[in-house]
């Protein structure tokens, strides 16, 4: 796949937020296929959280209270870098018609990293390929004042679709991935360039 002309100005910093926990999981072998996608662009820069890797506690605090010890420097390694980001792309599977729940935990520990900011999605599974999870997942980062791209990347039977190397046999998947990433640079250039005029009103 050949790369896009880059957009005026620095690249877009993307994070790639790995959702699942689960031992055994799939999502490093997505989650390689979409880096190799990003890293073929010169607009976009990636930035992989996984959340296996970087676990935020699972017990939020009540209004008005100190959050439990350890928890300023866990959310250290994921706070700043989600700030710092124009754009998100989400990586799920789906877990009984939904998405995980370390994913809701990252996204209910933050709020205003998300604002005036472009999500978007590829997810995995069985026959339904994620996509009932993305769906919730629309309504979830609607509530955070984010802004979901149209286009997915939806894996269906994703322990089939990939080979040895890593790779995806059908070109229809590349040909989404790149619809994906070029909305999702429009969005976040728009947003990045609006933001840069005033701020967003939340």
């Amino acid at each position: 796949m050949s790369t896009t002309t880059p957009s005026t100005g620095a690249p877009l910093r993307v994070a790639v937020i790995v959702g699942s926990t689960r031992e055994g999981r799939f999502a490093p072998v997505v989650t390689r296929w979409l880096t190799g996608h990003l890293g073929q662009r010169t607009d976009l820069r990636a930035d992989v959280i996984d959340l296996a890797e970087t676990p935020l506690p699972t017990v939020l605090p009540a209004f008005g209270t100190d959050p439990a010890p350890g928890t300023k420097e866990a959310l250290a390694l994921v706070s700043p870098r989600l700030a710092a980001a124009d754009a998100f792309v989400l990586v799920t599977p789906e877990y009984n018609h939904s998405f995980p729940a370390s994913l809701k935990n990252a996204i209910d520990w933050h709020n205003t990293e998300w604002h005036g900011k472009p999500v978007a999605f590829v997810s995995y599974g069985g026959l339904s390929g994620g996509l009932r999870a993305v769906e919730q997942l629309r309504v979830v980062m609607a509530e955070l004042n984010a802004m979901t791209v149209r286009n997915t990347v939806s894996f269906h039977n994703a322990w089939g679709a990939f080979g040895e190397d890593g790779r995806v046999d059908d070109p229809a998947v590349d040909a989404a991935a790149k619809t994906m990433l070029d909305q999702l640079t429009w969005w976040a250039q728009a947003l990045r360039d609006a933001k840069s005029v005033r701020p967003y009103a939340a």
